[in-house]
């Protein structure tokens, strides 16, 4: 209990310095116009208050991640809290700070849009796929993780799942198609209540059972030995550190109404998080010990363990009312993920969304493929979810430490995140038999170790390269 009350603690705090250091770094301007004014059109472009921002921002990120993530991740036992504690407030609060803001002050920009600008033309074309990739399998994990937690929820011995995933696609299409404020605007705010409301009484639940929470140890507990490095780091990602949530700052970098407001909505809501994420872990962990929990994975998935920690801590009613409050956190990424991708679309292709029917024309192919990958294995579809979420976070962050170090600021919030994720999905992808090479763990992790060595060497040298070519450029309008 004192590991778990410590860490909650620490985010909190977290918040409150790092947060206040990382906006200082940044030097957000209360009195610089954002593009929810600027650039205002009634659809993407609506300028909107802190806490409906922060509350659409909360519900956007969060999807499965943090309840799923943590709960795989409790298989290692208490040291998983490292990582979300630490992995949140250094890297995936900075992360979404960085993206939301810089796409703030540069018109609203998504990210393959921002890797144009700071890292190159020919690059962002790769951006702009692998971030399109990202977002429909998100939205397609994101369809049917709620699809089959909603039919197991009624629990009949017919399936109406067929009839639940047409009507969350239904959902998705109506969402991805009106104006921001029309629907998301409307009924996050209220779905963000009865999300922060479920964890809660998770929480005060896992307190009333009365299973102790383990303490910290930093041995590896994972029934099947996978390694903690770097496995973990790919497992949790939306509790800690998560590449979707780049594709999602931006859809609020154009409602965000005053610059002042970043630290709050991106910061404070990946901080919110990764508090969700801590209660389920701990829930996981104090609920189900090692072997159980293993057991109704391996049964069940992830969704029979949501169900069994909500009717243990808050009985059947009080579980049903969780378990509603869980089905909401991919219902809401799945539509953003969606909207995320037709705006990316269109910006690339230049293609008017004030226009109803180019917005159907965008999005209509967006849900076509999404509905053939719903037949794919739902394990394999998270692996390469996973491996491709933390490449985007860390294309992200290596996005915010040029931005930072072009501002001739402290990069290195950015830069040291970067390089640590950047030897983790280079290691992962060579190390995992399923998405990867099957190379044994310590070969993986020293080739991870040097494509990271290596890309923060290119990092230095293309800036003092581009300084060189500034400095000549200064020069020369001096002397004439």
């Amino acid at each position: 209990m004192i590991t778990f009350i410590t860490a909650i603690g620490l985010l909190l705090l977290g918040y409150l310095i790092y947060g206040k250091f990382v906006d200082k770094v940044f030097k957000s301007n209360k009195d610089k116009k954002t593009p929810a004014h600027t650039m205002s059109d009634g659809i993407d472009f609506v300028p909107m208050d802190s806490n409906r921002n922060a509350f659409i921002q909360i519900l956007n990120i969060a999807g499965v991640g943090p309840i799923f993530g943590p709960i795989l991740g409790a298989l290692y036992g208490p040291v998983a809290f490292i990582w979300i504690v630490f992995g949140s407030i250094f890297a995936g609060a900075v992360h979404d700070y960085l993206t939301g803001m810089i796409s703030l002050r540069h018109g609203g920009a998504h990210l393959p849009a921002l890797a144009s600008r700071f890292i190159g033309k020919s690059f962002s074309h790769v951006v702009n796929f692998f971030t399109l990739l990202l977002l429909i399998l998100v939205g397609t994990v994101f369809v049917t993780a709620p699809a089959k937690m909603i039919n197991e929820l009624i629990n009949s011995e017919k399936s109406y799942l067929t009839i639940i995933l047409f009507g969350i696609f239904i959902y998705y299409i109506i969402a991805t198609i009106l104006p921001i404020d029309k629907i998301i605007g409307k009924i996050y705010p209220i779905l963000g209540i009865l999300l922060i409301v479920s964890a809660i009484g998770i929480c005060i639940g896992m307190f009333m059972v009365g299973n102790p929470i383990p303490e910290l140890t930093l041995q590896n507990m994972h029934p099947k030995g996978i390694p903690y490095y770097p496995v973990i780091f790919l497992t949790i990602s939306c509790g800690a550190l998560s590449g979707f949530h780049a594709t999602q700052s931006p859809i609020i970098s154009r409602t965000i109404n005053n610059e002042k407001d970043g630290r709050k909505v991106f910061y404070g809501m990946m901080i919110l998080e990764a508090v969700i994420a801590m209660i389920w872990a701990a829930a996981a962990m104090s609920i189900l010990n090692g072997d159980s929990l293993n057991e109704l994975l391996q049964n069940g998935g992830p969704a029979a363990v949501v169900n069994k920690i909500a009717v243990v801590s808050l009985g059947t009613i009080g579980g049903t009312i969780a378990v509603l409050g869980v089905i909401v956190l991919p219902i809401t990424s799945g539509d953003t993920s969606f909207r995320a991708a037709r705006m990316i679309i269109a910006d690339y292709l230049k293609i008017d969304q004030k226009v109803l029917k180019n917005r159907f024309m965008v999005a209509i192919p967006l849900f076509i493929i999404s509905y053939i990958l719903t037949s794919m294995d739902f394990q394999l579809l998270w692996r390469y979810f996973s491996w491709a979420n933390q490449v985007t976070a860390s294309i992200a962050l290596w996005i915010g430490a040029i931005y930072l170090y072009q501002k001739k600021t402290y990069f290195m919030i950015a830069l040291a995140p970067a390089f640590f994720i950047t030897s983790v999905v280079g290691s992962y992808i060579f190390y995992d038999p399923t998405v990867g090479l099957g190379l044994d763990i310590n070969s993986s992790n020293w080739i991870g170790l040097g494509i990271s060595v290596v890309i923060t060497l290119l990092f230095f040298v293309a800036m003092k390269k581009r300084d060189a070519v500034k400095n000549g450029v200064d020069r020369i309008k001096t002397e004439y």
